[in-house]
């Protein structure tokens, strides 16, 4: 699995652990282990921006996502059919996350993890528009990101390599 990082933000981020909880995300959701995702950290500007002209919304916001390829060319490894794909962007503003971080009482890190995982359900299609997708979005998010937070603390390996 290719995952890159891009940090255009002007602060410092663990990279190595954005990676981690991208890949962890991807295996869990069974994606094909070739696929390629990519993470741009935006600064406040840069971000706000991208939030302007692609979701007509006033200032800057936390996480966006922007699929590429049609969901169904990242099959599972077992089935038939095209393989690896390029997922899309997830872009991060750890600026707007660290504001994010202070309000709900954990860290920056804690923070940009929490919206990777979020950033990547939503290229693989999952929202929260209405009440019950909210409920499984998040339920999953919040399933997938204690699972990691388990696996690096125990030491286990965190995804495929």
């Amino acid at each position: 699995m290719t995952i890159e990082v891009a940090n255009e933000s002007g602060i410092g981020v663990d990279e190595h652990a954005l990676i981690s909880v991208a890949r962890y995300t991807l295996d869990r959701m069974d994606i094909h282990p070739q696929a390629e995702l990519s993470l741009l950290l935006l600064d406040v500007e840069a971000m706000t921006e991208l939030h302007i002209k692609w979701m007509d919304e006033p200032g800057p916001t936390d996480v966006m996502s922007f699929p590429m390829d049609e969901l169904d060319t990242a099959r599972r490894p077992d089935e038939a059919g095209p393989g690896p794909a390029l997922l899309g962007d997830v872009v991060l503003c750890p600026a707007v996350a660290s504001t994010q971080a202070e309000q709900a009482g954990h860290g920056l890190d804690d923070e940009l993890h929490l919206l990777t995982v979020h950033g990547v359900l939503h290229l693989l299609g999952y929202d929260h528009a209405e009440p019950e997708e909210e409920r499984e979005m998040f339920g999953l998010q919040n399933d997938i990101l204690d699972a990691w937070r388990d696996d690096v603390a125990t030491g286990r390996p965190a995804g495929r390599e």
